[in-house]
């Protein structure tokens, strides 16, 4: 069911205010191309506005970039115990309510795997049960993993030419 009420974050009211005016564009690989464009930026500055990360400037031979760093031990626990959590799901075979799965497809699609399933032999049978999750995707989902994992590689590609 869709929600008729204005979402309570700025970044995701923003988003959805998008996605209105602009009917018309419905591809969705359209809008994770267009999204992906300043998404770092928004999503790092919304977490900012949270207070649970703070900027670091990294500075390069040839550019500075910004990271964003949980401030808190709590919030680097919470960063930490993440993939932590989801290996052990995958690992025990256990059912994942749709957040879950539409995270495990995300971690899939844009290669975040070894960084949830980092010990293959002990977590090979995580990486099967992720297989099976990402296959059995609802149709909307499944296509929204698909795209993503086309536009990280697409990405990729092009970094290395």
């Amino acid at each position: 069911m869709v929600s008729r009420e204005a979402p309570g974050d700025a970044l995701t009211h923003d988003v959805l205010d998008l996605l209105v005016v602009q009917r018309q564009h419905r591809e969705l690989r359209m809008w994770l191309a267009f999204l992906a464009q300043d998404a770092t930026t928004r999503v790092g500055e919304r977490l900012l506005r949270a207070g649970y990360v703070e900027p670091v400037m990294r500075r390069g031979l040839w550019s500075t970039q910004t990271h964003y760093v949980p401030t808190s031990s709590a919030q680097r626990n919470a960063v930490a115990w993440a993939p932590v959590r989801l290996a052990n799901m995958l690992v025990h075979g256990d059912v994942l309510d749709l957040e879950d799965q539409a995270l495990a497809g995300l971690v899939f699609a844009t290669g975040l795997t070894r960084y949830v399933l980092w010990d293959l032999p002990v977590h090979r049978a995580g990486m099967n049960h992720l297989y099976s999750i990402v296959e059995s995707l609802p149709a909307d989902l499944r296509e929204l993993v698909e795209h993503t994992g086309a536009s990280v590689g697409s990405v990729l590609a092009a970094g290395r030419r």
